[in-house]
């Protein structure tokens, strides 16, 4: 775990910058999280980042918010999380305030209704690279488990509608009976 005024200055500065330049929610904060931390500081492994963004996605609240709290608890600790809270909830918390004192000016601006739509075209595609970059992760590993949770999982979403909650609860079972029976496996042969 590092720590230092050093580190704790950096998780902020980078999960406020993060924060403030990213639109369209938690699911976009993933890559841009793993880029800093991992690509570009080496304090996160990036299956280990993964993990992270799992665990910030099945938790309740916002994943941006959990992924951040996870990121900065590996980091430094406890205090590393709360810094990362800070840092994250700060900008959307100054933006929503400054937009709520001018809504009444801008809600029918024609202007501002373009820039939300061509935001939405690149949320989308952050979305899409998470989706390519994580899934690749699951079909590089070759594992056949994770792959068929995976795969199951769009299935389940995509063609039955079935509630992203239940996919969440079925994945989280199958993979943590997966760990129990490969850990259980791993001792038998020792």
């Amino acid at each position: 775990m590092k720590k230092g005024l050093r580190v704790y200055w950096q998780l902020f500065w980078s999960t406020f910058t993060i924060s403030a330049c990213t639109f369209g929610g938690g699911f976009v904060i993933i890559p841009l999280l793993k880029k800093k931390f991992v690509t570009d500081l080496h304090w996160i492994e990036e299956k280990e980042m993964l993990d992270l963004a799992a665990i910030a996605q099945s938790s309740p609240g916002a994943i941006a918010v959990n992924a951040s709290i996870l990121v900065g608890y590996r980091v430094a600790g406890i205090p590393g999380a709360l810094v990362t809270i800070v840092g994250t909830v700060l900008p959307p918390l100054i933006i929503i305030t400054a937009i709520s004192m001018c809504y009444a000016a801008v809600r029918d601006n024609a202007v501002v209704a373009a820039l939300l739509k061509g935001m939405q075209s690149g949320v989308a595609a952050v979305i899409a690279d998470v989706v390519i970059s994580l899934g690749g992760d699951v079909v590089r590993q070759k594992k056949v488990l994770p792959l068929l949770i995976m795969v199951g999982a769009f299935v389940a979403t995509w063609f039955f509608g079935v509630n992203v909650m239940y996919i969440v609860l079925v994945c989280g079972t199958l993979g943590g009976l997966g760990t129990f029976l490969k850990e259980r496996s791993r001792k038998e042969l020792m």
